[in-house]
């Protein structure tokens, strides 16, 4: 992650005035996420043998994420490079091998009892026979829906909650209204939530729906913030938390992700969080 002062102009070089390096990912992220809220969260993915491979696993292994589900190999693991602006915008380049992706069954799942399952939809192969099965055994299920693409298409259909970025909701029913979007959204998911960022998200369950505004923050990195919430909602599920809770829980976590430079590092433990409603409630 490169600090810098405007986003690089077209054949122009640009001084970074920092660098911080971590691991990521929107799986990944809300795993560290849930373990740092005091639950504890598995990820399942791909990590190659190489330097961010293991700096990675290892970074997951500190945070006390279980580990036993990470498939490791020899293709390269998956990079992101993000550019922060002063006032905490961001750009992210991310780079994928097209051909990466693990195939049905090369996980084992058949031992793990989850009270929540989160998909971020980069694993369509893996992910949507476990969300069909998740569906029979009553696993709750999630969707991180960042972005559109194979994975995020198929799983919207069959998960419990989708929460979905701005872009998605734009993108998905082609329709920049998010009031209208969330309607047809709700159409493919019995709940949705769209995050709009510093305007806070627009939700809809059952027959209700609403506004929830964001939290007042000095924003110094935005990047990892909506991997927070995701992390946070699905803690508040395994957990029991009402609508309304978890709503409140998980964009104060998202708010405090925020405040720090790296994804990774601005995710928030349970006291941090804690007291931010605390204070919250005294204001």
């Amino acid at each position: 992650m490169l600090a810098v002062p405007h986003h690089p102009l077209p054949d122009e070089k640009c001084v970074a005035e920092s660098l911080t390096s971590c691991g990521g990912g929107p799986a990944a992220n809300a795993a560290v996420s849930v373990a740092r809220l005091g639950g504890r969260a598995a990820f399942a993915g791909y990590l190659g043998n190489n330097f961010f491979g293991n700096q990675h696993f290892n970074e997951l292994q500190s945070a006390e994420v279980i580990t036993d589900l990470i498939v490791r190999g020899n293709h390269p693991t998956p990079l992101s490079i993000v550019l922060v602006k002063s006032n905490g915008d961001r750009t992210v380049i991310n780079y994928r091998p097209s051909n990466q992706y693990l195939k049905k069954g090369e996980i084992d799942f058949s031992h793990v009892h989850p009270k929540v399952i989160l998909f971020d939809g980069h694993e369509p192969d893996l992910s949507i026979p476990l969300a069909k099965q998740a569906r029979i055994q009553k696993i709750p299920t999630i969707l991180d829906a960042g972005s559109v693409h194979h994975g995020t298409k198929k799983l919207i259909d069959i998960v419990d909650y989708t929460i979905c970025s701005e872009k998605f909701a734009a993108d998905f029913t082609n329709n920049t209204n998010m009031e209208k979007a969330l309607d047809t959204l709700h159409r493919h998911c019995q709940n949705v939530v769209i995050t709009l960022g510093g305007k806070g998200l627009l939700w809809k369950r059952e027959k209700d729906c609403g506004h929830f505004p964001a939290m007042k923050i000095k924003a110094v990195d935005t990047t990892g913030a909506g991997d927070t919430f995701h992390g946070a909602f699905s803690y508040c599920v395994a957990i029991g938390k009402s609508w309304e809770e978890t709503l409140l829980f998980s964009s104060a976590a998202a708010a405090l992700c925020c405040t720090k430079m790296g994804a990774r590092k601005g995710i928030p433990d349970k006291y941090e969080l804690e007291q931010l409603l605390k204070n919250r409630s005294h204001d």
